[in-house]
């Protein structure tokens, strides 16, 4: 018979993420004038040149109308800029403007001290068991 924190995983989940990220996207804001989601969107697009935005979408695990909005953002921001694609007509590829690799280097320290804080918090064991598991989460059923 399951207990009752077997059934409130996926709620503690859930509240863990929301809190993370709210804690996170404040901090990044701060530092580099970004979100958490525009800043996985420039690592993303930094760590794939020549990445469409299909591919984003894909990486990212998002929608490819949520991607379109997230490019348009950070496009208007000057952080990423849009090319042709060179074999496919109906794609575009992405890549980082000067602005868009400051916003990522602005960023780097601060969550750098984030990630300090929640080891501090796990503990070295804890962390990486937290951290184990958690990509276990995210690539299960993908």
């Amino acid at each position: 018979m399951p207990s009752e924190s077997d059934h409130r995983l996926f709620f503690l989940l859930q509240r863990a993420a929301h809190n993370l990220r709210l804690t996170a996207d404040r901090r990044c804001l701060a530092a580099a004038g970004i979100t958490t989601a525009q800043l996985g969107a420039l690592f993303a697009v930094q760590d794939q040149p020549g990445l469409t935005q299909q591919q984003l979408a894909r990486t990212l695990g998002l929608h490819q109308s949520a991607v379109t909005s997230l490019v348009g953002r950070l496009t208007a921001a000057g952080l990423l800029v849009r090319s042709a694609h060179p074999q496919q007509h109906r794609a575009v590829v992405l890549e980082l403007t000067d602005a868009g690799t400051a916003a990522l280097r602005s960023a780097g320290p601060e969550m750098d001290r984030f990630n300090a804080e929640v080891r501090d918090l796990l503990g070295d064991d804890g962390f990486a068991q937290a951290s184990a598991m958690l990509h276990k989460l995210a690539h299960w059923h993908s």
